[in-house]
């Protein structure tokens, strides 16, 4: 087994690393403060290849193996969960699902121009009643001539008060759960199409994009379907397989950068006469932080080499998901502890850290669904 970068994706790394310490930390905190998204680093992000990521190069994509692209995430999300969430949705979510699933005119109509930046990807799929259930959508779709006509709504749909196209899922039929379920590419000047603002504040990722989508007799032409009539729950959740992987990477970002905040901290501080890090049960915790930090960085990584292997990577990408997030809440937490009152300030980066980490620990999947996704893979789905 080799542990080694290669050296392309040590370059990759280091322009991703360089990108977020110069271009984006600067804007971190205002952008969280105001709820803003800084929307002038997309097309920065396109000219740098991270938005393209692992697409084929046939379509204006990098080229970047999936491990490539985990570094990528992971070293976003170490600085600003909400840019590391937009690039997971955008290239993860969104392009390469339609590589993996749209025909040839749709991939080359929309995929260079999202590579680019041109356009910005949104992916609808939560509702109001259907979330980890996602078969008990209620957006329906129904065919009208040539067309196709969608109603109902979505929640929690990142990006999309910035997106130009949204992939949408709707069912023919509710009572036919997953098997009735479409994909829709509709650009989101489609008339019927609209957003307005989640109500309330958002714990985390505050400066990114989140709406309520409404679909009000939104009609699409025939081309606009995304693999054939029933297959949107498959491609739902292939899509959600490659999002989980930018989730777990940036989680691991997020426990590194928690770590490096503490190592810098208790090293700096003084109590009763010596470094806090010189005490015994804070040198026990960052002890902890560190090997969590590692052991979830191999995880995410094997992920990714499985991925890039051609083999099926569901469980192992669940499996990373599930432990990056859940030690990634436990160092967050640590480490406003460990800061004391400057930890419950947002004059410090850890408590950003500590709200953001939430988020990862629920979307595109909360650790309950991970752990059902991962026991399936042992022992098979439940005898019916």
């Amino acid at each position: 087994m080799h542990f080694e970068l290669t050296g392309q994706q040590r370059a990759i790394q280091a322009r991703a690393r360089t990108f977020a310490d110069d271009e984006v930390a600067p804007l971190s905190r205002e952008a969280d403060e105001t709820g803003q998204f800084p929307l002038q680093l997309v097309a920065r992000m396109g000219e740098l290849g991270f938005l393209a990521g692992p697409l084929s190069t046939a379509y204006g994509g990098s080229g970047m193996d999936n491990l490539s692209f985990a570094l990528v995430s992971e070293e976003l999300g170490r600085v600003d969960s909400s840019v590391r969430g937009f690039v997971s949705v955008h290239a993860g979510l969104v392009s390469l699902c339609i590589e993996h699933w749209g025909s040839e005119g749709q991939k080359q109509q929309y995929l260079p121009r999202l590579a680019t930046g041109e356009l910005i990807g949104c992916y609808c799929l939560t509702e109001p009643n259907a979330g980890s259930d996602a078969a008990a959508m209620e957006t329906t779709c129904r065919e009208d001539g040539d067309d196709w006509v969608l109603r109902g709504e979505k929640i929690w749909i990142t990006n999309a008060p910035d997106a130009q196209l949204a992939i949408v899922f709707a069912t023919m039929d509710p009572s036919l759960r997953h098997r009735g379920i479409c994909a829709f590419l509709v650009p989101t000047d489609t008339s019927g199409f609209r957003c307005e603002p989640m109500p309330g504040h958002e714990l985390g990722h505050r400066a990114a994009s989140h709406a309520h989508v409404h679909l009000d007799d939104c009609r699409v032409p025939r081309a606009a379907l995304l693999g054939e009539p029933g297959q949107g729950f498959r491609i739902a959740m292939s899509a959600l397989d490659d999002g989980r992987l930018g989730v777990a990477a940036g989680a691991v970002g997020v426990a590194q950068a928690c770590l490096d905040a503490c190592i810098a901290f208790t090293r700096e501080r003084r109590a009763f006469g010596q470094r806090v890090a010189d005490f015994q049960m804070i040198q026990a915790t960052l002890a902890d932080m560190a090997a969590d930090v590692e052991a979830a960085r191999l995880l995410v990584y094997r992920a990714a080499w499985v991925k890039d292997q051609g083999r099926p990577s569901t469980k192992e990408t669940s499996i990373a998901k599930l432990f990056a997030t859940e030690a990634a809440v436990k160092i967050a937490s640590d480490a406003v502890l460990l800061h004391g009152g400057r930890g419950y300030s947002s004059a410090y980066p850890v408590e950003r850290y500590y709200r953001d980490i939430k988020g990862l620990q629920i979307y595109e999947g909360t650790s309950h669904i991970q752990r059902i996704v991962i026991a399936r893979e042992l022992v098979g789905r439940p005898e019916r």
